[in-house]
């Protein structure tokens, strides 16, 4: 029986591993096709007002935006496989050193983002379902739809007002002080664990500190998920016949809740934490701009401001690569914990 669900499992894997590759291809295309569908020269649009037209045709060579489609489209995916993301136009940096220089802010801001939204989420989605049809039920509600429906960059600007401005609570803009950023050594690229690294503990308090608003701000985004996501599973799991059995030998209602129904009902929470990586990512962008964040996301509005597509490109392509990713590893920890899903 072991070795069946054994055999079952690995074979779930193979082919979840296998449709990585044309999920990978497929958004590759759409990235390559889109951005070269819209009209005008890239290297034009970007620099022509400062370059020579012999400057430019140098450009575009370096570029190879001289070569027939399917020759950069065959050029596009063979880099891609070697993890090359192109070269942008504007000041000639490797996408992938734009990633190893902001990736590490990004990554930062999207896990607090992401414990913030675990924190208020799994406890007032069990809270609701608990006191189904109360007033407290319908408060919870209420804010799940709201801090759903709400732009992340309302919710940002409001709580730089509030906290930030009115009441000096937080700072409202950077990752750190001018200070910090001098002081503490470059060894992960993650200014925060590099701090912890350092053993400087004034530096890791101002990276926190600057933290908390944008981390806030982007859980709030996707607590409204898990709120309606918990409370809605919660309700089933209060249905089940294992609930009545844990209340007949004498259980007590907050065990039988948070032992048993609770863990029943995360089990759909980590099929949609691979769904809502993208909205984690998206978020990101919007909330790094809004507090100027040295990320990614804002990397690439400034980029899309200066019309680099070779840029837009590059940063867009790894952030499909890291969602398709993600869904891989999340459908493996889901067929891992709950068999059903082999099969």
């Amino acid at each position: 029986m072991a070795t069946a669900s054994g055999g079952s499992l690995s074979r779930y894997i193979v082919q979840r591993v296998l449709l990585f590759i044309p999920m990978v291809f497929i958004i590759a295309t759409f990235i390559f096709l889109m951005l070269r569908v819209a009209p005008g020269d890239p290297v034009s649009a970007t620099v022509g007002g400062r370059l020579s037209e012999d400057a430019l045709d140098e450009r575009r060579e370096a570029l190879g935006l001289n070569r027939p489609m399917l020759v950069q489209y065959w050029e596009f995916l063979k880099n891609i496989g070697t993890l090359n993301f192109g070269q942008t136009i504007t000041d000639n940096r490797q996408v992938i050193d734009i990633v190893q220089d902001s990736g590490g802010a990004t990554l930062t801001l999207a896990l607090a983002g992401f414990l913030v939204a675990l924190a208020i989420g799994l406890p007032l989605g069990m809270l609701a379902g608990r006191l189904r049809d109360t007033a407290p039920d319908v408060f919870i509600r209420i804010l799940g739809i709201i801090t759903y429906a709400a732009p992340v960059f309302y919710w940002g600007l409001l709580f730089q007002l509030l906290f930030a401005g009115a009441l000096g609570w937080f700072p409202s803009s950077g990752m750190a002080s001018p200070v910090t950023t001098f002081e503490v050594p470059t060894v992960t690229h993650i200014l925060l664990l590099d701090a912890i690294i350092a053993g400087n503990g004034e530096a890791v308090m101002d990276v926190l500190r600057h933290l908390a608003l944008p981390a806030f701000t982007l859980g709030l985004l996707l607590s409204g998920i898990f709120i309606r996501l918990v409370r809605v599973n919660m309700l089933q799991s209060m249905k089940g016949d294992y609930i009545e059995a844990a209340r007949a030998r004498g259980i007590s209602e907050l065990r039988v809740m948070r032992t048993h129904a609770f863990r029943n009902a995360l089990v759909p929470v980590v099929t949609i934490i691979g769904l809502q990586v993208a909205l984690l990512l998206s978020g990101a962008i919007l909330t790094e701009k809004t507090f100027n964040w040295p990320g990614l996301g804002n990397e690439l509005v400034n980029y899309i401001q200066l019309r680099d597509y070779a840029a837009v490109q590059g940063i867009i392509t790894i952030f499909a690569v890291v969602v398709v990713v993600v869904s891989l590893l999340i459908d493996i920890i889901n067929a891992l914990i709950d068999p059903r899903v082999r099969y």
